[in-house]
This record gives structure tokens, C-alpha cells and sequence, in this order.
């Protein structure tokens, strides 16, 4: 049987961060991905923008994994060559209300320790987007975009250059912990024992944390789709623009980002879902979606907008509760060599390498 130091169940941005964070100073490091490539689904279903933290409750593992992880993003990125861009972004008030939201956004992302914030008004927004329709809005000059299929498979080529061992096909199918090891199957990896076993399994991390006797976290799908906007109108955005987030917290609001490759990508929304796996059914209709665009780009027309893909997030907040739930990363509390990390929903993917170095640190201690 194999043995190895320490396995990471999930093949996402979170656990091949992790993987390459391990990797350089740990031998017998396995990365297990249940499908055929790693990144397949959140960590690249989703708008690829690098997040600044102004978002989040100061002192919260968001906020903290964020400020960080926008910092480290830039970095692996340029060291590496994965495409990426600090386009800087506009979140935007169409409303008095919504000039309060930004307000305490504003604040909150000062004491979050976010730098380059910046309110302007209407006229001045209309400088740098002319099409954008607003009463007043925040720069956001950290904010930028990453190609986020590259950065996942950037992230595990790191890990395998350092001699990790990357198996796809290989989803977890059982888990017997013992005192100091963890025995496993998983799919074409075999049977195979771990000093540390890391569970950073997305949206199935509630699943893998309940092999281990822990159903202390659920996690609710919540599907965002996305549409994308006829060619002809691609001008009609130059950068990044957001609305005023929603306040119930459920999501940061439909937003429009001027793709690296030149895209017009308009979304997501955000719907709850029974299936984790329901990518398509009873997507919002066209006009519908086309209404909550509108409220920043009045000139864009139903039939301007072409189908885009869908992203699930992993919520730990279930419907109709208000607010978002923080990141969960914990030891297991009776198998202390399980490390879980649950609901990494956005920003994942921008504190992905703080999160990564949080637990190295987790695992340094368990092998010490």
C-alpha cells in the first residue's frame, strides 16, 4: 500500500494551491481529483476576477484570505506566466440606498486593510465607462483578472515539479482514521494511508468531512449563470463594473467584466439548488436576466445576450437566511491529522494561496 505525508481530497484552485505550497517541502505529497482534470468545476466556472476584500467582516477568515491572497495571486502569476491583468474594478450605486451601501463598503474595505479605494461620482465614472449608468461609485484599484483554468493547472504543474503526486479518476469512496494515520480509496489511486489527510473537496467537502463521522456542515448549492454579450456590444464596457452588493449577502450582484480575451461576460445571478451536479435546468430566462443587467448598461437589449456557462458555489448559508457564512479551516475534532476546509465559496479563488499557506502551517504541526 501506498503511504504518503499528506493527501489533499479536491483537484480545485484551493487544493492544488495547497499541493504547490506543500510540495517544495514535503515528500510523498498526493493530490486526489474525483474527475479526469483538475479545475473542472468551480474554481474555473466562475468570472475569474481577483478580488480586493472589502467585502467581508473585518477579522474574518474572508477578509484576511483575501487582502492576502489578492497579493500572492499577483505574484504566482507573474512568476509563472498565468494571463492575468490589475484592470482595477467599479462598484456602483444607482440609488440613494445603494450610496450608503457604498459608503460602508468603503469603510469597511479601509479597515480591511484594502489600499486604492477611491469614490467618484456619476460624471467621473462616465469618464472610463460612458455606457455605465450611476449616482455615484467606489474604484476599487486592487481589483483585477486572472485566466482561472491556467492558475488551477499552474498551481498543480508547480506541485508535480516538486514531486507531487496529481491522480485523477481518484475519487474518495471510503475512509478508515486511526490514531495517526488515515487509510483510503479512491477510485484509480487504490488504497492508499496518509499521515494528514486534507479535505478540500469543494462542494462535496461536507461529504468528506461526514466519512469521518462530522455532519456539523452542510453545503447548499447555489448556481450562478452566466450570459455573454453579442460581439457588437463588447465595447460598451471597458473594465470590471459591479452593482451595489446584494444585501441579503447571498451574492456580490450581476456584474459585467470585460473578459481577457475581450468578452462582454454579464453574470452571475444566484439561485439555490437541490442537485450539486444541476449545471442547466430552469435557467433564468433571457428578458429576466437582461432586466438585472440593465440597471448598469440601460443599452443593452435581450437579444444581445448569447448563453453562457454556470458555477455552483458551495454555500454554508442556507436559503433564506440572510448573510454570508466565513470559510471554515479546521482540524477534524476527533481526528486531529483531518484538516477540513469547508465553503470555500467566493472569494476562493483569490485567497487561495493564503489559504494554502494557513495549512501548510496545519500540517507542519501535525508532522512535527
Amino acid at each position: 500500500m501506498e503511504r504518503a505525508n499528506v493527501i489533499i481530497v479536491g483537484g480545485g484552485v484551493v487544493g492544488c494551491a495547497i499541493a504547490a505550497a506543500l510540495a517544495p517541502r514535503l515528500s510523498d505529497v498526493f493530490l486526489l481529483e474525483a474527475l479526469p482534470r483538475v479545475g473542472l468545476l468551480t474554481s474555473t466556472r466562475n468570472s475569474g476576477v481577483i478580488h480586493a476584500g472589502l467585502y467581508y467582516p473585518p477579522g474574518s477568515l474572508k477578509a484576511r484570505g483575501c487582502v492576502e491572497g489578492n497579493r500572492l495571486t499577483y505574484q504566482f502569476c507573474a512568476a509563472y506566466g498565468v494571463p492575468h491583468k490589475k484592470t482595477g474594478k467599479f462598484i456602483v450605486a444607482t440609488s440613494p440606498e445603494e450610496e450608503e451601501q457604498l459608503d460602508s463598503l468603503l469603510q469597511r474595505g479601509r479597515e480591511n486593510g484594502v489600499e486604492g479605494l477611491e469614490q467618484m461620482t456619476g460624471a467621473t465614472l462616465r469618464q472610463q465607462e460612458p455606457h455605465v449608468a450611476g449616482r455615484l461609485a467606489l474604484h476599487v484599484a486592487s481589483s483585477g483578472l486572472v485566466e482561472s483554468e491556467s492558475l488551477v493547472k499552474t498551481y498543480a504543474a508547480v506541485a508535480a515539479a516538486h514531486g507531487a503526486y496529481i491522480a485523477t479518476d481518484a475519487r474518495l469512496e471510503a475512509a478508515e482514521p486511526g490514531p495517526d494515520y488515515v487509510r483510503i480509496r479512491a477510485g484509480q489511486a487504490g488504497e492508499l494511508e496518509t499521515r494528514v489527510l486534507v479535505n478540500a473537496a469543494g462542494l462535496f467537502a461536507d461529504e468528506v468531512a461526514a466519512l469521518f463521522g462530522n455532519r456539523r456542515y452542510k453545503i447548499y448549492p447555489c448556481r450562478g449563470e452566466y450570459w455573454e454579450a453579442a460581439a457588437s456590444k463588447a465595447h460598451l464596457v471597458n473594465g470590471l463594473v459591479y452593482p451595489a452588493p446584494d444585501p441579503t449577502g447571498l451574492s456580490l450582484g450581476v456584474h459585467l467584466t470585460k473578459t481577457l480575451w475581450g468578452t462582454l461576460l454579464l453574470g452571475p445571478n444566484a439561485r439555490y439548488l437541490e442537485d450539486k451536479n444541476d449545471y442547466e435546468t430552469n435557467r433564468e430566462s433571457r428578458e429576466s436576466f437582461c432586466a438585472r443587467v440593465q440597471r448598469l448598461l440601460p443599452q443593452l437589449q435581450p437579444d444581445d445576450l448569447r448563453p453562457g456557462y454556470s458555477g455552483i458555489r458551495a454555500k454554508l448559508t442556507p436559503p433564506g437566511q440572510y448573510g454570508g457564512a466565513d470559510f471554515v479551516v479546521t482540524r477534524d475534532p476527533t481526528y486531529p491529522q483531518v484538516i477540513h476546509l469547508i465553503g470555500i465559496d467566493s472569494p476562493g479563488l483569490t485567497a487561495a494561496p493564503a489559504l494554502a499557506r494557513q495549512v501548510a502551517q496545519l500540517v507542519k504541526e501535525s508532522l512535527a
